[in-house]
């Protein structure tokens, strides 16, 4: 005999545009797959009858200024598994819905409409460790940047870090590099591509940049919300907490979130994707998780100064309570390279590159006489290494994409020499990044002791 599936406790979404009749009449047909234990009214008045919300629907019903206020009053109030949305335009719109979605999957609730579905990030591996998360509103945002310097610092202070790096390009079984250790070079990067690993993958740009212990992990897949569909970050993160470090750092991958819990997050923005970035879609989610924000690239040509006024704007009204830096990136060569002629491969956007090459050749004292922004595309990199052949002495670039497999490689076979460039954060607001570095750590672990004690 096959059991009965449990009906999952839920609140219903609903308006006064429906008569409400047919809102009863929906709740009972549903309620064969939900146990409606509440309501939360969004507005609208037309099909509505002068008596008692709780009269009419049959359930308690909160109501508030506004519908994501009356949504999170009833979340407040009662447990549930699921939101279901019965509302409709025009009382609800596209945006209102994420809004909607964002105040369900804050609360690990689950919110589903007529044909969409939305589920929160699923935890799925929690350490004894205390673990800070470094997510990114997108791709290229300077996540990986911003978690190199966040390891780099805190391993100068005396704090014990592993950081676990989830990429696209990540080994099948979690990978433990000892960059305390070892100091891996590019002779050794490329000897591991030509093994077959991706050798530029971000747990080694971690490794060698800082000279802290990394776990390589693999993701596949991304949702709106941060999800992912395979990833083997839960068996990275056990890794992480056998070596009994102080803190796990858990870096996500584009927008996707580490499937493992976090005791504080740092979310990263580039200046460039503007206040959309954390104000629409599942923006205010990401930036409801985050405990401090690092505006990345803000400064001309990467961004204006419009963009990012808007940008800081927009976080001071949704969560005026954060803390907020406001960084651009610079080019460090991590081996000295003054005096020679240099080829850079990066993976910044073009008008982006020359202010780059500028500040190399300003504070590095070489001679930058060829660039390529195509550090992302094997072909176009190529014939930019080709076009420029014979101009340089000394291949710099970012440990990014093909860096290995192609520049690396170039420079074994023209016999010229290799450094690796780090990008480091550097503060244009008068913020003390290292400061901030250390409280977001500290809070990490105070929650991760208020968490064991729990």
């Amino acid at each position: 005999m096959v059991s009965e599936r449990p009906r999952k406790r839920a609140i219903a979404v609903i308006d006064g545009e429906h008569y409400p009749p047919v809102i009863r009449e929906a709740l009972d047909e549903l309620g064969a797959h939900y146990d409606f234990v509440a309501a939360a009214f969004l507005g609208g008045t037309e099909k509505i009858a002068d008596r008692p919300a709780e009269e009419i629907y049959g359930l308690p019903v909160t109501t508030a200024d506004s519908g994501t206020e009356a949504l999170i009053g009833a979340l407040a109030h009662f447990e549930v598994d699921v939101v279901v949305d019965l509302s409709d335009e025009p009382i609800v719109s596209s945006s209102d819905r994420f809004r909607l979605a964002t105040a369900a999957l804050r609360e690990g609730v689950e919110y589903v409409g007529a044909d969409f579905a939305f589920s929160p990030p699923i935890v799925r591996a929690t350490t004894a460790t205390p673990a800070l998360a470094i997510i990114g509103t997108g791709k290229r945002v300077g996540k990986t940047a911003i978690s190199a310097a966040i390891a780099r610092h805190l391993k100068s202070v005396g704090v014990g870090v592993v950081v676990v790096a989830m990429g696209r390009g990540g080994p099948p079984d979690p990978e433990l590099i000892r960059g305390d250790e070892v100091a891996l070079t590019t002779a050794d990067l490329l000897a591991l591509a030509r093994q077959g690993r991706h050798a530029a993958s971000d747990n080694y740009e971690d490794a060698v940049m800082s000279r802290v212990v990394t776990v390589g992990c693999r993701r596949c897949g991304g949702g709106m919300a941060g999800e992912t569909f395979v990833s083997n970050v839960p068996q990275g993160a056990k890794l992480a907490d056998s070596l009994g470090m102080d803190l796990v750092m858990l870096e996500g991958s584009g927008a996707a979130i580490p499937p493992a819990y976090a005791d504080a997050t740092v979310l990263v923005v580039a200046a460039s994707q503007g206040p959309a970035a954390v104000a629409d879609y599942f923006g205010p989610y990401r930036l409801a998780r985050a405990d401090l924000v690092i505006i990345a690239s803000a400064e001309p040509p990467a961004a204006s100064a419009e963009q990012v006024g808007l940008l800081q704007k927009k976080l001071a009204e949704l969560r005026p309570e954060l803390p907020v830096v406001t960084t651009t990136l610079r080019p460090r060569p991590i081996e000295p390279v003054a005096g020679r002629r240099v080829f850079f491969a990066t993976t910044a956007p073009e008008p982006v590159v020359h202010h780059l090459a500028r500040y190399l050749e300003a504070e590095a004292g070489c001679e930058v006489v060829g660039t390529s922004s195509h550090l992302s595309n094997r072909a176009r990199l190529r014939a930019d290494l080709a076009d420029a052949t014979g101009r340089f002495d000394l291949l710099l670039t970012e440990l990014k994409a093909a860096a290995v497999d192609v520049v690396a490689a170039v420079g074994e076979e023209i016999d010229v020499p290799v450094v690796l460039c780090d990008n480091e954060p550097v503060a244009l607001d008068g913020s003390d990044l290292d400061s901030a570095y250390e409280s977001v750590a500290r809070l990490a672990m105070s929650r991760a002791s208020t968490r064991e004690e729990g």
